[in-house]
C-alpha cells in the first residue's frame, strides 16, 4: 500500500502577488501606474468648473422686480398738473341771428359756436353763406346775411392789424378815389377781389362823390359798407 502524499498548502497573498510581478515584469507595471495618474489628473482637469470671470464678482444692480417675495416697492406719484385756464376771445355776432351782439367764447371757438351763443340763426339767415368750421378769433365781427342777400356781405372779419410806425402809419381816412389797390386791401372785410373792383369801377363810372356810392362795387353791401365807412373818405 503506497504511502498518502502530503497536500501542498496553498500559498500566501504575498506569494501570488510575488508571483503575478515577475510575471507581469516591473517595468510594465510602473508604466501602467504612470498612465493611470495622467489619466486621473486629466480627468479631474476636464471635469472641475472654471473659475468665475472678472465681470461675475462685481456687484450687481438689484432691480425692485428681484427683491424679496411678499416686498413691492412703489414709485411716489406725481402730483396732478393744474388745468389750464381756457382762453376766452370776445366776437360780435350781428346780421341775421336771434340775439345779435358781443359774445366771450372758447379760444377754440368757431364760426358754428358763434352762431349757437347768439341763439341761432334766423328763420330767414343764409348760413351757409358761412364756414361753420372756421376757427373766431379775438375781435371778430361775424355778420350772416339773409337769404337772398348778396353772398359777399357775409363777412366774418378779424381785427385790422396795428398801423406800422412811422412814416407808413395810417393818419387819415383812406380816399376811395385816389388809393390803390393794396391801400385798399388794408382796409378790414375787403379783400384783393374788393379792392380791385373799387378801382376798376372808379376808372370805368367816374370818381365816387360819397362813401355810400360804394355800394354800386360789386362785391360790397350794407354790411362791408357799414364796416369800412368810417375809415374811407372820397
Amino acid at each position: 500500500m503506497e504511502p498518502l502524499s502530503r497536500p501542498v498548502p496553498p500559498r500566501s497573498p504575498g506569494d501570488r502577488a510575488r508571483a503575478w510581478i515577475e510575471w507581469f515584469g516591473v517595468a510594465r507595471l510602473l508604466a501602467a501606474s504612470i498612465a493611470t495618474v495622467i489619466v486621473s489628473l486629466g480627468g479631474y482637469w476636464l471635469l472641475q468648473s472654471p473659475p468665475p470671470s472678472t465681470e461675475a464678482t462685481l456687484p450687481m444692480a438689484v432691480s425692485p422686480s428681484s427683491e424679496a417675495p411678499g416686498v413691492t416697492i412703489q414709485a411716489a406719484p406725481s402730483p396732478p398738473s393744474p388745468p389750464e385756464a381756457p382762453t376766452t376771445i370776445l366776437a360780435h355776432v350781428t346780421g341775421a341771428v336771434m340775439e345779435p351782439g358781443v359774445y366771450e367764447l372758447t379760444g377754440d371757438a368757431r364760426i358754428r359756436d358763434a352762431l349757437a351763443a347768439a341763439g341761432g340763426p334766423s328763420p330767414q339767415a343764409d348760413w351757409n353763406a358761412l364756414n361753420l368750421a372756421a376757427p373766431v378769433v379775438d375781435g371778430t365781427r361775424l355778420y350772416v346775411p339773409l337769404v337772398g342777400e348778396e353772398a359777399a356781405t357775409a363777412i366774418v372779419s378779424a381785427p385790422a392789424p396795428a398801423p406800422a410806425s412811422g412814416s407808413d402809419a395810417l393818419t387819415a381816412p383812406v380816399d376811395v378815389n385816389r388809393a390803390s389797390a393794396a391801400e385798399l386791401d388794408a382796409l378790414p372785410g375787403v379783400g384783393p377781389a374788393t379792392a380791385a373792383a373799387i378801382v376798376t369801377d372808379r376808372e370805368r363810372n367816374g370818381p365816387f362823390v360819397g362813401v355810400d356810392d360804394l355800394e354800386r362795387v360789386p362785391g360790397i353791401g350794407p354790411a362791408k359798407l357799414a364796416a369800412i365807412r368810417d375809415l374811407v373818405t372820397t
